[in-house]
């Protein structure tokens, strides 16, 4: 399992690091920000920005970077960009991020809003793999059902450590998994859809001006918590936060409750944890729009998990 993780990871950084987002930066090398919202604005947009202030950021930055300019009037309006980009870009974006940019793009112009596109597309794409992240789901619930004799074979080999035992103890915890129907490489699966869908929708909503431009409840989706919290003293930004976090724990919580082993449990605590905390020191830097997707998509995979203990407890698969 530790095997593919890596692998998985080591995919997932080849993939963003093809076309990922560039950031213009001064001659000191630092990342320029639109001062009013605190964003890092990137160089590599997919279309033109129509803020007046963001226009004379980029505006500026052309005139003191002759060889590096960036052409925005060659740039399409964003409401006419297309789903593929005439000049390609990476295969991260070209399969992944414009293609989504593309459909945010269309649900906000069809509802006049990019903030509630957001939550529908994460929305639609989170329902197009329920039947993916559901399976995993199950799996978790077989695990708990077999929990009682998988106990009993950790206790048999507690103090077993020569190479016939373990193999031996190898054998029999593949015949409770069968007899359970448990794939423990499905357990990766949420993480495996987890990762890509965040670093497009972070791709996406930071490279398009006209989704980082919009507001949504009181939130300015390009505007980090911390500036909105700290320099602008908007409380929404706040409670924005704790969403995050909240969210965060109990998605981790509930999916990893149901655990093999007393040492896996461990783990799984410890994980937890440091993904509160890391989202926890990660959510004050983010925008708001990424905000947003996390804290639906963490409560998407909340309400799965309850719709399916449910189900396995009325009988029902």
């Amino acid at each position: 399992m530790k095997k593919t993780i890596k692998l998985f990871i080591v995919i997932s950084l080849m993939l963003t690091l093809t076309g990922c987002t560039k950031y213009m930066k001064d001659s000191t090398g630092k990342i320029l920000q639109n001062e009013s919202t605190g964003q890092n604005l990137p160089s590599n947009i997919l279309c033109k920005p129509t803020d007046s202030e963001t226009l004379e950021i980029y505006k500026n930055y052309n005139e003191k970077n002759k060889k590096n300019k960036i052409d925005i009037d060659s740039l399409p309006e964003c409401e006419d960009m297309s789903i593929v980009s005439k000049n390609y870009d990476g295969l991260w974006v070209t399969i992944f991020v414009q293609p989504l940019a593309w459909i945010i793009i269309k649900i906000g112009l069809l509802v006049k809003n990019y903030g509630l596109a957001i939550i529908l597309c994460t929305l639609l794409i989170r329902g197009l793999v329920f039947p993916l992240t559901k399976k995993t789901a199950m799996q978790s619930e077989n695990m708990k059902k077999a929990q009682g004799k998988l106990s009993k074979i950790e206790k048999k080999y507690q103090n077993r450590n020569d190479q016939a035992s373990m193999m031996q103890k190898a054998q029999e915890i593949q015949m409770i998994y069968k007899e359970y129907n448990i794939n423990p490489l499905s357990s990766c699966l949420v993480m495996f859809i987890q990762i890509p869908l965040f670093f497009a929708f972070y791709e996406a909503i930071t490279r398009i001006p006209a989704i980082f431009e919009e507001s949504f409840l009181g939130l300015n989706l390009e505007t980090s918590p911390s500036v909105g919290l700290l320099k602008q003293g908007n409380i929404l930004y706040l409670i924005l936060i704790i969403l995050v976090v909240l969210a965060t724990y109990l998605s981790f919580k509930m999916s990893s409750r149901d655990v093999m082993s007393e040492e896996q449990a461990q783990q799984m605590k410890t994980m937890t944890y440091f993904m509160v905390v890391m989202m926890s020191i990660t959510a004050f830097s983010i925008s708001s729009g990424i905000a947003v997707y996390w804290v639906t998509s963490n409560i998407f995979t909340i309400l799965q998990n309850i719709a399916v203990k449910r189900s396995v407890k009325n009988g029902r698969n």
